[in-house]
């Protein structure tokens, strides 16, 4: 990195942290996420021990398992970096992100509370050390309806600004999508059913915490 990006990283977190619209948004959001990391071991281990239906799922019986684990791993977490990078210049790229994913959390726990779910049959455990790390490095199964992972990369997705992370984001999230069904790691309805929650969630905060009104420009 040279001094050039160097300096324009602290000039545009500066001016950030000196706007109080901005300021609590991104201090206020990091506290949340930090507290729901830190709470998330043990809300999958509740839902891990419980058990649930195995659904018929048409799409699932004509796609043979593979383990695909690397491929997933490395389109969420090169995505991961990419918008991470995005967001070292741009704060409002990470108070859309962090306040977006606060709610798709919280809304992902209460439907996988009130949707017990037994893993789809074929399920190949996804190997991800990075992830494991929220699951308390124990093997859950039972965090189906809706896909994270899915959310995940659609959120990076709109999130985004630049046409071409758009067009890379979007690639990586399609073929994400199609590789958690080639794991059986997720049903097609929890993967189907991702963009469309994500999408509604990621407009509602928006609107209802004003952050198209978070500008560069504005104190």
């Amino acid at each position: 990195m040279t001094t050039k990006q160097k300096r324009t990283i602290k000039e545009a977190w500066v001016s950030a942290l000196q706007s109080p619209k901005k300021r609590d948004k991104l201090l206020i959001g990091s506290f949340i996420v930090a507290i729901m990391l830190l709470g998330m071991p043990f809300f999958f281990n509740y839902i891990q021990n419980r058990q649930g239906p195995v659904l018929h799922d048409w799409v699932l019986e004509h796609i043979p398992p593979h383990d695909v684990s690397i491929a997933i791993f490395t389109l969420i977490w090169g995505m991961g970096l990419l918008i991470l990078i995005r967001a070292m210049y741009n704060p409002v790229i990470y108070i859309n992100y962090v306040w977006s994913l606060i709610f798709i959390n919280l809304t992902r726990m209460l439907t996988i509370l009130f949707i017990s779910l037994d893993p789809p049959k074929g399920l190949i455990h996804l190997v991800d050390p990075i992830t494991g790390l929220f699951y308390g490095n124990t093997i859950i199964t039972r965090d189906l309806f809706f896909s994270g992972h899915t959310s995940t990369l659609v959120l990076i997705f709109l999130c985004l600004e630049k046409r071409n992370d758009k067009i890379l984001a979007f690639i990586s999230a399609a073929i994400v999508m199609v590789l958690l069904l080639v794991q059986h790691i997720h049903y097609t309805i929890d993967v189907i059913v991702a963009p469309f929650a994500v999408y509604i969630i990621y407009r509602l905060v928006r609107r209802v915490f004003k952050i198209d009104r978070l500008t560069n420009y504005e104190d």
